[in-house]
């Protein structure tokens, strides 16, 4: 038996853009916490992903670069300042224009 692969078209009635991208992050104090991505963006030809608790959605997101190798994807924390300033200013603006449409 051959397993379904989901896609944009595949007919199965389920919405994919929908679907829960979920990670277990440990945070600074060894507690392991659901996070849901929910965007992505580029800057300077890496990749960012931000994520929010999945428990308390109203927290402040978390961004992480995604590397990739042999590929799978990883999520890396943003150790560099200028890189963390720079992301950071690009996501308040992207949120902030999204809630100005709104």
């Amino acid at each position: 038996m051959s397993e379904h692969q989901h896609g944009d078209d595949c007919g199965c009635g389920e919405d994919h853009e929908h679907e829960e991208h979920v990670f277990i992050v440990t945070d600074d104090e060894g507690q392991e916490r659901e996070m849901v991505m929910v965007y992505t963006f580029e800057s300077e030809n890496n990749v960012y992903a931000v994520l929010l608790d999945r428990n308390d959605p109203e927290a402040d997101g978390v961004i992480f670069r995604i590397e990739e190798e042999n590929d799978e994807s990883f999520l890396v924390g943003i150790e560099d300042d200028a890189e963390w300033d720079r992301v950071t200013a690009i996501y308040e603006e992207i949120a902030r224009s999204e809630s100005e449409e709104k």
